[in-house]
């Protein structure tokens, strides 16, 4: 879990208060990784950035990759003989998962490919922080880092990932464009629908999961001052990520892994792409979802994979069914008689 947290307004001002101590007799730099989004903006002047440190912009723009990251490991490194204090990830749930990867990685010999699976890591990571400015991905919470590598789309899944310091600051979601908005919410209620109606659901994680659905439901279902919905929406991402830390996403995850990698489409668009045409897995987290679109005023994109070729549905379709332990969430330990190729095919060509 991660240690340290501090949630409120205007926090992201406790920075420079936070990395102190872990700038305390050391001659490390800190690296901050920030979405370029904030390039030139108010938030890019408040990041406090001493001289020695490594500041980086990076694009959201594409999902991260494993050799974003070994690039990233590589430049950090040139930039100092010893290794940084602290990794600082500002943005979304790539820049929050680029921050826990690059952290891993610079105590970890290889690429990041080598590493994405389950316990595969074995030395601790940089102390890494992150600060959130998008709600919904439980990138700040979840024991896994995300990444495109060059064979699959597949977490770091480790004890060393989760952050050890999160900075929980509302006022930092102030402008999302509505869709984006829309698009990473849902990743958060579709993790709850996943883990909630999961196999390894347990008391632990059904506690946090119903909390999460429920602020989810009253963020997107009611009619919320701004203020209340920003801080909300934070919190549900929260729980929604501590659910899955402690079970397992499902179906919608397994297939939206598929359709990134080949489309390079955004993880929460991709959940919410796929999400809509899983009636036979999740009827009433279906319902709800229409519910909340239509709420909204959300129109999502259509005809996504008219274009894809035999081979693209091949691999999107292998892809989506190398995640064993999703399938097995959600359809149990003989899952493989309960799913075929053929089927989760059939879904993609209706996207």
């Amino acid at each position: 879990m991660v240690s340290r947290v501090v949630f409120g307004s205007g926090s992201f001002d406790q920075l420079g208060e936070i990395l102190e101590p872990l700038r305390a007799g050391s001659q490390g730099t800190v690296v901050f990784l920030m979405d370029d989004v904030f390039e030139d903006k108010p938030l890019h002047g408040r990041v406090p950035a001493l001289g020695q440190d490594l500041f980086i912009l990076i694009s959201a723009k594409e999902e991260p990759k494993t050799q974003q990251v070994d690039t990233l490991v590589a430049r950090i490194s040139a930039h100092s003989s010893d290794n940084p204090v602290a990794i600082v990830g500002i943005g979304g749930g790539t820049l929050l998962d680029l921050a826990k990867a690059v952290a891993i990685m610079i105590n970890n010999k290889g690429s990041a490919a080598d590493f994405q699976g389950w316990d595969l890591v074995r030395h601790k990571a940089v102390y890494h922080i992150g600060i959130p400015t998008l709600s919904g991905t439980g990138a700040e919470v979840s024991r896994t880092t995300v990444l495109l590598g060059p064979e699959r789309k597949l977490g770091i899944n480790s004890d060393h990932t989760p952050f050890d310091q999160v900075v929980l600051d509302p006022d930092l979601a102030i402008g999302v464009p509505k869709d984006q908005w829309f698009y990473t919410g849902m990743d958060c209620y579709i993790h709850c629908v996943e883990s909630l109606n999961g196999g390894y659901i347990n008391t632990f994680s059904k506690s946090y999961g119903e909390m999460a659905l429920k602020l989810c439901e009253e963020v997107f279902l009611t009619d919320l001052d701004p203020e209340e919905s920003r801080e909300k929406l934070m919190m549900a991402s929260w729980h929604g990520g501590m659910s899955i830390a402690y079970s397992q996403v499902g179906v919608a995850h397994a297939l939206s892994y598929g359709l990134s990698y080949v489309m390079g489409t955004p993880h929460g668009l991709g959940n919410c792409l796929v999400f809509r045409h899983l009636e036979d897995f999740y009827p009433e987290g279906v319902r709800i979802f229409e519910q909340m679109r239509k709420k909204q005023g959300i129109a999502l994109p259509q005809n996504v994979t008219r274009s894809c070729s035999e081979s693209d549905f091949k691999t999107m379709t292998e892809v989506a069914y190398s995640m064993e332990p999703l399938w097995e969430n959600a359809l149990g330990e003989d899952w493989q008689s309960k799913i075929s190729l053929d089927q989760i095919r059939e879904i993609f060509t209706k996207i």
